[in-house]
C-alpha cells in the first residue's frame, strides 16, 4: 500500500501516527492499532464537542420556545374577551413557536448524538440565521463552518460513530467557564418563562 493511500502514516521515529489532514481515507474497518483510532478521535475530538455544543444550543431553545407556544395558544383560545381576529393570530403565533421549539428539540437531538440527517436540518436552519446581521450572520456562519467543513462531515459519518464505540474512554473536558454560562442561559431562560406566565396572569 502506497503512503498516499494509507492513512496510517508512519512519523520519523517508526511510531504509528494520524495523518490529521488525509481523515476522509481513515476507515474505521482498517486492522488498526488502538493507539491508532485514539489518535484518529483525538484529532477530530475539538470539532465533534462544538458539533455537539450546537445541540446543546438547539435544547436549550426548544425549552424556551415549546411552553412560550403552548401557553400563547392556550391564552388564545380562553381569552373571551379579545376579538376573533386577534385570538386568530395569536394561536397562530402559538403554533409557530411550538412547532419551532420541537423542530429544535428534535435536531439539538439529533446532533448530539451526531445523527446524519441533523447536519443537513442544522445548515438549513443555521443559513436563514445568517440574516440576522451582524451577531446572526456570525454565529450562523460558525455554525455553518462546523457542519460543512471537512471534519464536519468526517463527525457525522458512520466511519466516524465506530471509532466513538471504540474509544468511549476519550472524553473532551468541557471548561467550568462553558458550564457557568451554561448556567446562566438556563436561569434566563426560565427567568424569561416565568415572567411570561406571569403577564399574562395579570
Amino acid at each position: 500500500m502506497s503512503k498516499e493511500s494509507n492513512p496510517l502514516q508512519l512519523n520519523p521515529s517508526g511510531l504509528g501516527a494520524i495523518n490529521p489532514y488525509a481523515p476522509t481515507m481513515f476507515s474505521a474497518d482498517m486492522a488498526a492499532a488502538p493507539e491508532d483510532v485514539e489518535q484518529y478521535r483525538k484529532a477530530h475530538l475539538s470539532h465533534e464537542a462544538s458539533v455537539k455544543s450546537i445541540g446543546v444550543l438547539y435544547l436549550l431553545g426548544a425549552i424556551f420556545l415549546v411552553p412560550i407556544g403552548a401557553f400563547t395558544i392556550i391564552a388564545a383560545l380562553r381569552d373571551p374577551n379579545q376579538a376573533n381576529n386577534v385570538t386568530e393570530v395569536n394561536a397562530v403565533v402559538g403554533i409557530f413557536y411550538l412547532g419551532l421549539g420541537l423542530f429544535q428539540g428534535f435536531v439539538g437531538y439529533g446532533l448530539r448524538k451526531l445523527r446524519g440527517w441533523t447536519r443537513i436540518a442544522a445548515s438549513v436552519y443555521s443559513g436563514i440565521g445568517l440574516l440576522g446581521f451582524p451577531v446572526g450572520t456570525l454565529i450562523s456562519g460558525y455554525f455553518l463552518y462546523l457542519l460543512l467543513s471537512e471534519k464536519g462531515r468526517i463527525v457525522f459519518s458512520d466511519s466516524y460513530k465506530k471509532v466513538i464505540e471504540q474509544t468511549p474512554h476519550i472524553r473532551y473536558k468541557t471548561s467550568i467557564i462553558v458550564w457557568i454560562a451554561l448556567g446562566l442561559l438556563v436561569t434566563l431562560i426560565l427567568v424569561g418563562i416565568i415572567a411570561f406566565i406571569t403577564a399574562r396572569n395579570v
